[in-house]
């Protein structure tokens, strides 16, 4: 049965934290690869996700724009080797007040004052980090995949593979048990090997917990964009997604739309401490800036 910390993630979707959205885009890339030869693509593509999910050697910091029903927030984030760290930009894409930078402001002061704050922020996102490569491994059977054709434009040609559930694999993992009732179709970059989008919906309602513990609606989706921000690396560049549930016995809407931009390399033995003021100064980062 899906454990309770589990139904507290999916509850904290909203949020949408990109993790969440490297699961979402590279879990299917290697799930149900089969022996011929127009799916070795996909295979391939899965063993280059899997290894940039584990390189945290290119740390960067970018731009996320973040839009839901209620609320538009903008913020500058960095990534250093305590973890990331943000300052908010604008709200509804307005200036902030002055009580709404002092509230930004005071609580980079907290993290600055108190430590243990940012070492659990790390813990999180450690955490988020080895469920990902905890399910990407764990789902070489769970969906079936089919060869759906190729374009190229310009100097990049793409191929694209339909995917549908395996329905001879169970789980009972929250985040498989959500994958394996998705269909959808994934691009791959064919030349480098990376997957560049991914479209896909519910098939069928999610049960957690055999339903006791909560449901996802059928009919939700998810599209997922990633590319080269710069040097080689590539990163998720764009996140929607549109889901209802239930979550214990409340009703749940999951709707976000997550923008990144501007990504700029820092150097990898930043602090957070460091990052804090480079935020408030508004510098640029000690690198080339990146798209």
């Amino acid at each position: 049965m899906t454990s309770k910390a589990a139904l507290n993630r999916m509850d904290s979707w909203r949020a949408a934290p990109r993790i969440a959205m490297l699961l979402w885009c590279i879990v299917p890339a290697g799930a149900g690869v089969g022996e011929a030869p127009d799916l070795s693509l996909v295979n391939r593509a899965l063993g280059n996700e899997l290894s940039a999910a584990q390189d945290s050697g290119h740390p960067m910091q970018y731009r996320l724009r973040k839009s839901s029903p209620r609320l538009i927030s903008t913020k500058q984030i960095v990534e250093t080797r305590d973890g990331a760290v943000a300052r908010l930009l604008t709200i509804n894409d307005n200036e902030l007040s002055p009580a709404d930078r002092q509230k930004d402001d005071a609580r980079l002061d907290l993290l600055l004052a108190e430590p243990d704050r940012q070492r659990k922020r790390r813990r999180n996102e450690l955490d988020d980090t080895a469920r990902a490569l905890k399910v990407l491994r764990a789902l070489p059977k769970a969906f079936l995949f089919e060869y759906a054709g190729s374009e190229t434009n310009g100097s990049t040609t793409v191929a694209r593979y339909r995917f549908t559930p395996n329905p001879r694999f169970s789980s009972s993992d929250l985040e498989v048990q959500v994958l394996t009732a998705m269909s959808g179709t994934l691009t791959i970059d064919v030349t480098r090997e990376r997957v560049v989008r991914l479209e896909g919906h519910l098939a069928q309602d999610v049960d957690i917990g055999w339903g006791i513990l909560g449901r996802l609606n059928k009919g939700g989706w998810i599209i997922i964009d990633q590319g080269d921000v710069g040097s080689g690396v590539w990163r998720l560049t764009r996140f929607q997604m549109a889901m209802s549930g239930r979550v214990f016995f409340k009703t749940r809407s999951f709707d976000t739309l997550e923008e990144e931009s501007q990504f700029a390399p820092v150097p990898p033995g930043l602090t957070y401490q460091q990052a804090i003021q480079m935020l408030r100064s508004n510098s640029p980062a000690p690198a080339d800036r990146g798209r």
